[in-house]
């Protein structure tokens, strides 16, 4: 395996998203044209949008029941959709093992949609490739300014992270 960095293919959009209005359109952007198997991670500090991003999100996969975030359930399985959404919340895994116990691999590998808030926390079982949706605020910029930055993860870029 050749691990130079010209191999590794790493796909970078940045957003910047005005209000909540235009942080939702783009989760439900995103919703409509997800796919099966895909995974995508949600990371940010508390209060920044990630569960106005999956609301739209889940509206876009033509979910019309209400989505909070599964805080204390850790994942939450929403199949009226196009594609089955499966919503994980792990900010409160104290364990990776807990992820095993709710069988996070049928999720994660199956013919539906994952949305993985505080994903940082689970690194180390995420599949090779996923979308990391970064979500940051700029007070500089306006209370309701979110910069949201979408990175395309694939295997060789955790490897050549480790291997630093």
């Amino acid at each position: 395996m050749n691990n130079s960095m010209d191999e590794i293919k790493q796909s970078v959009t940045i957003i910047e998203s005005a209000g909540e209005r235009e942080t939702r359109e783009l989760g439900e952007k995103l919703g409509r044209i997800a796919t099966p198997g895909q995974v995508y991670t949600l990371i940010g500090d508390l209060g920044v949008g990630k569960t106005v991003f999956t609301q739209g999100f889940a509206k876009g996969l033509g979910i019309t029941e209400p989505v909070n975030s599964p805080t204390f359930t850790i994942v939450q399985i929403y199949e009226e959709g196009r594609l089955p959404f499966y919503h994980f919340d792990v900010y409160r895994i104290a364990d990776v093992e807990e992820m095993e116990e709710i069988g996070y691999e049928d999720c994660f590998y199956g013919e539906g949609v994952c949305l993985i808030e505080w994903a940082n926390l689970v690194e180390e079982i995420l599949p090779e490739h996923y979308t990391e949706i970064l979500i940051e605020k700029d007070l500089e910029k306006g209370f309701d300014y979110r910069r949201i930055t979408m990175i395309e993860k694939a295997a060789e870029e955790r490897w050549q992270k480790g291997q630093r």
